[in-house]
C-alpha cells in the first residue's frame, strides 16, 4: 500500500509548494509515508537547545514547510540571514497495517550536520549536505500513538565543508548565493521486514549484452532472491538465487526477442529503460519487493573522443545550477524539473552540467526517461586542510554510490576551477589529493569519465575541460586553433590559467570548452560575462559567433554554455529565474544544430 500524509500548510505561499512524489524512483517500495509538509521550527543562534532539553520537550512557535529551507519563500519564513543551528519538530503515527515491521526514517538531504531524536531518544547524526541517509527508529517508536520527531541541523560558514555555490559571507558576492540550511529534500518513512534488500548496484555491458547486479542484503537466512527484468511490459529475464552471504553478484544475458536488435540501448535519441523487480522471499512469502530500472549504455574514450555506445558523441551541454526563485536549491515540483529538461532539449542541447550541486534524484529519473545527458558535479570546499579532505571524500563516496545507477549520468566532476585546491598548480599535496579522488572514483565506477579539475590546472583527468568567457568569436577561434601551445602548457588557455598543473601533461584526452558565453541580456542590476547585450539580435550574433568558433575547432568535442537560468545576482541565463525565455528557444536551437 502507499501511505502518505496530507499535511496542509498555513500560508498561501507554502500551500503552493508541496513535494509529495516518491523521492527515490530507482529503488521504489510501496509501503512508505511522506513526512513533508508543515513542521514546527526554531532558530537556536546561542546553541542552547540541546542543553535545555529541546529534543525531549520541543516547543517551537514557527511553522515551516518542509523540505524548503528557512531561507526560501516557499518555506513560509524567507529569512536569508545565516543561522548556525535550527530545529524542527513534528508528530507522526504508524499505520496499523505496518506494525511489526522495521521503521526506517530517511532524509534525502539535509545541510549540514543533522541530529535526530524520536520520542526523546537520540537516533544518531549525519554529516554532509548532499547525500541521502537514514536511521532505523523501530525501538524508539510508539506503535499505538503519536510519535515526536525532533531534528536539529547545524551549519557553518566554514570553507572546509562542501558548500558549492552557497555563500560564506553575510551578503551575496560574485557567483555565490544565499546559503541553504537544514532539511532541503524529502523526509520519509519506510516500513520493512528484517529480511530486506539494502541496495543493488546495476552495471550494464552492451559489449556482452549483459547486465550485472551487485546485491547488498540486510538479512537473508532461509531466503530466496528473485530478479525479474522486463522491457515495455514484456518479461525479458527472470532468475532466482539463494543468498549465502550479504553481498552477492550475478550477471545475466539480456538477449531476447523484444525488438529487432535483441537488446535495447539507452541514448539521447532513444532513452530505452529496462524495468527490474527484486523480490526477497522467505517461507514462500515475499518479504521485500523493490522496483527499479536501468539503461543499457556505455561511456568510453578513444582517440580523443568521448564515445556513447561505442560511437563518438558531440556534447552540447548547458550549465545548470538548479536554483528556483522561491525554493532556491530545492526543486519545487516534478513539473518544474521537467520544464527545465524540456526547455533544454528545445534549445538544441543534449545535456546539462549540474554545477556545484547534487541534484534531486527525481531530476535524474526524469533525465533518464527523457534522454538528457548529465555531468554530476560535487559541491566544492574552498580551502585545503585535513578537515576539508575528510569532509569532501566521505561525502563524494556516498554520492557516487547513491547515484551510480542513473544512465543519464555520463561524467563525474569532483573538482571545479581549483576550488578547495587553490594552490594545485604547484602544491604536491593538493595535486595528490585530486589524484586520490580520481582513483577512488574509478574504483567505484570504472567506466564513466572523471574530470579533475574542470576549468584549468588539470592533474589526472579523463577529459580536458577548459573555461573561457571570451565574448568575440574570432578571438576565441584564434586563441584555440593551434592546440599544441595550450595543451603543452606553453601559454595560458584563457589568458590567465594553464590547462595543466605543474608536472602534468596532455595524454591525448578529449578536449571540451566546458564554460563559455554567460551573456547578460539588458538587465539593470546583476552581472554576466563581458558586456551586456541590449537586443535579441545582439545576443544571437554574439552567441552564434562564439558557439560557431568552438564548433570550428576540430579537436574540441563539445561545449557547455553558461547558463540555463538567471540565479539571483547572476543574470546571464537563457531563461529568467521564473523560466521565461529571453530569446526564442528555436533560435538558440538553430545555432546549436547548425
Amino acid at each position: 500500500m502507499v501511505t502518505k500524509t496530507n499535511d496542509k500548510t498555513t500560508t498561501t505561499t507554502t500551500n503552493t509548494y508541496k513535494r509529495t512524489e516518491y523521492p527515490r524512483p530507482q529503488f521504489k517500495r510501496d509501503a512508505w509515508m511522506n513526512l513533508n509538509g508543515t513542521w514546527k521550527f526554531a532558530f537556536d543562534d546561542d546553541n542552547k537547545g540541546e542543553r535545555n532539553g529541546w529534543a525531549k520537550h520541543p516547543s517551537f512557535a514557527t511553522d515551516i514547510n518542509v523540505p524548503f529551507t528557512y531561507e526560501t519563500k516557499a518555506s513560509g519564513i524567507g529569512d536569508e540571514t545565516f543561522h548556525p543551528n535550527v530545529w524542527y519538530n513534528r508528530t507522526f503515527t504508524i499505520p496499523e497495517e505496518e506494525v511489526g515491521k522495521r521503521i526506517i526514517l530517511r532524509f534525502q538531504a539535509s545541510d549540514y550536520m543533522t541530529k535526530v531524536w524520536v520520542n526523546g531518544t537520540y537516533m544518531g547524526d549525519h554529516v554532509g549536505g548532499n547525500a541521502a541517509f537514514s536511521f532505523d527508529i523501530t525501538n524508539a517508536v510508539d506503535l499505538t500513538g503519536k510519535n515526536q520527531l525532533v531534528v536539529k541541523a547545524e551549519d557553518s560558514q566554514s570553507c572546509y565543508q562542501p558548500r558549492g555555490k552557497q555563500r560564506w559571507k553575510e551578503e551575496n558576492f560574485g557567483c555565490w548565493y544565499v546559503q541553504n540550511t537544514g532539511i532541503w529534500q524529502t523526509v520519509w518513512l519506510e516500513f520493512l521486514h528484517p529480511e530486506r534488500i539494502e541496495n543493488v548496484k546495476i552495471t550494464p555491458n552492451i559489449d556482452t549484452n549483459s547486465v550485472a547486479f551487485d546485491y547488498k542484503l540486510h538479512s537473508f537466512s532461509g531466503c530466496k532472491l528473485e530478479t525479474i527484468v522486463s522491457f515495455e511490459g514484456k518479461q525479458v529475464k527472470q532468475f532466482s538465487i539463494t543468498p549465502d552471504r550479504a553481498n552477492m553478484s550475478f550477471e545475466v544475458d539480456l538477449l531476447s526477442d523484444i525488438m529487432e536488435w535483441r537488446v535495447a540501448h539507452w541514448s539521447p535519441e532513444h532513452p530505452h529503460l529496462y524495468d527490474v523487480t527484486f523480490r526477497l522471499i522467505a517461507n514462500d512469502e515475499v518479504v521485500d519487493e523493490v522496483h527499479s530500472y536501468f539503461g543499457m549504455r556505455k561511456v568510453s574514450i578513444k582517440d580523443g573522443q568521448v564515445l556513447l555506445n561505442n560511437r563518438p558523441i558531440y556534447q552540447k551541454l548547458l550549465l545548470d545550477q538548479g536554483y528556483w526563485e522561491e525554493t532556491m536549491l530545492t526543486p519545487p515540483s516534478d513539473e518544474a524539473m521537467l520544464e527545465d529538461i524540456e526547455k533544454t532539449l528545445a534549445m538544441g542541447f543534449n545535456g546539462v552540467r549540474k554545477h556545484q550541486k547534487l541534484e534531486d534524484e527525481r531530476f535524474l529519473y526524469l533525465c533518464d526517461k527523457k534522454g538528457l545527458l548529465v555531468w554530476s558535479e560535487m559541491a566544492a570546499t574552498y580551502e585545503f586542510s585535513d578537515e576539508a579532505i575528510e569532509n569532501f571524500t566521505k561525502e563524494w563516496l556516498e554520492i557516487m554510490q547513491q547515484h551510480y545507477n542513473h544512465p543519464s549520468i555520463i561524467t563525474w566532476v569532483p573538482f571545479n576551477e581549483s576550488w578547495g585546491v587553490p594552490n594545485i598548480f604547484k602544491d604536491k599535496k593538493q595535486q595528490t589529493f585530486t589524484e586520490s579522488i580520481y582513483y577512488l572514483s574509478k574504483s567505484i565506477d570504472a567506466e564513466r569519465p572523471v574530470i579533475v579539475n574542470d576549468g584549468w590546472e588539470h592533474t589526472i583527468s579523463d577529459i580536458i575541460a577548459l573555461h573561457d568567457y571570451e565574448e568575440l568569436g574570432n578571438v576565441l577561434y584564434e586563441r584555440y586553433k593551434d592546440k599544441d601551445p595550450i595543451l603543452n602548457n606553453e601559454i595560458p588557455h584563457n589568458n590567465h590559467k594553464y590547462a595543466f598543473a605543474d608536472g602534468y601533461s596532455y595524454k591525448g584526452q578529449p578536449v571540451m570548452i566546458t564554460e563559455y558565453g554567460g551573456i547578460a541580456f539588458d538587465h539593470e542590476s546583476g552581472w554576466g560575462y563581458g558586456n551586456q547585450v541590449n537586443t535579441e539580435e545582439e545576443f544571437l550574433e554574439r552567441y552564434r559567433n562564439i558557439t560557431d568558433a568552438i564548433k570550428a575547432l576540430p579537436y574540441v568535442t563539445g561545449y557547455v554554455y553558461t547558463q540555463i537560468t538567471d540565479v539571483q545576482q547572476e543574470v546571464n541565463g537563457l531563461l529568467t529565474e521564473d523560466r521565461t525565455p529571453k530569446i526564442a528557444l528555436d533560435k538558440i536551437k538553430e545555432v546549436n544544430d547548425a
